[in-house]
């Protein structure tokens, strides 16, 4: 899976968003939406609301957890735990992007924010890279990371697979077999 499946799947989160126009109830395959009326609040998908907020139709309310302070206290939570926290969200990384990209004006402190998701996100790849390099020095056959987001995993999946198989390669060969025979004749 890459980047941008995840993404996908992220933007079926339900947001919060304030229309400015009236419209009975939607009836789509994935649910009804609305009904939609001037000044209340309405939840939608985030494809959705993005979608709305580019055409001017809305004003989108951030996250309860997208806040400077508290993403603070989770970025510090972050560095202080040698394991994963919990995330707010399991799409924190790609709700921040599309978010702050579409819809930056209805965010307060948006480059704070932004610093501090990053922050975050940089902080746990550290610890996921030194989990894999423990991982694979200490040859182990398995392991367990919990509170780890899709495109955390997405993000070092690959890296990782490949160099299991290139070890397990490696250990295969290192052992003498049945079919390790000499070239001499």
């Amino acid at each position: 899976m890459d980047p941008a499946e995840a993404e996908f799947l992220a933007e079926k989160e339900l947001v919060t968003v304030i229309p400015n126009f009236s419209l009975d109830r939607i009836y789509l395959i994935g649910g009804d939406l609305g009904p939609f009326n001037p000044g209340l609040p309405v939840e939608v998908p985030l494809w959705l609301a993005v979608n709305l907020k580019q055409r001017q139709k809305c004003r989108l309310i951030p996250p309860e957890w997208m806040d400077a302070e508290k993403l603070e206290e989770i970025r510090d939570q972050e560095r202080k735990e040698d394991t994963f926290t919990p995330m707010p969200s399991p799409y924190y990384m790609e709700l921040t992007k599309l978010l702050l990209n579409y819809a930056s004006d209805s965010i307060p402190k948006a480059d704070e924010i932004r610093t501090l998701v990053k922050d975050t996100w940089d902080t746990r790849l550290a610890k996921l890279r030194l989990s894999a390099d423990s991982f694979v020095r200490q040859q182990e056959a398995h392991a367990k990371l919990d509170n780890l987001t899709l495109m955390e995993i997405n993000t070092t999946g690959t890296f990782l697979t490949q160099a299991l198989d290139h070890m397990y390669k490696l250990r295969t060969n290192l052992q003498p077999g049945e079919s390790a025979q000499s070239q001499d004749f």
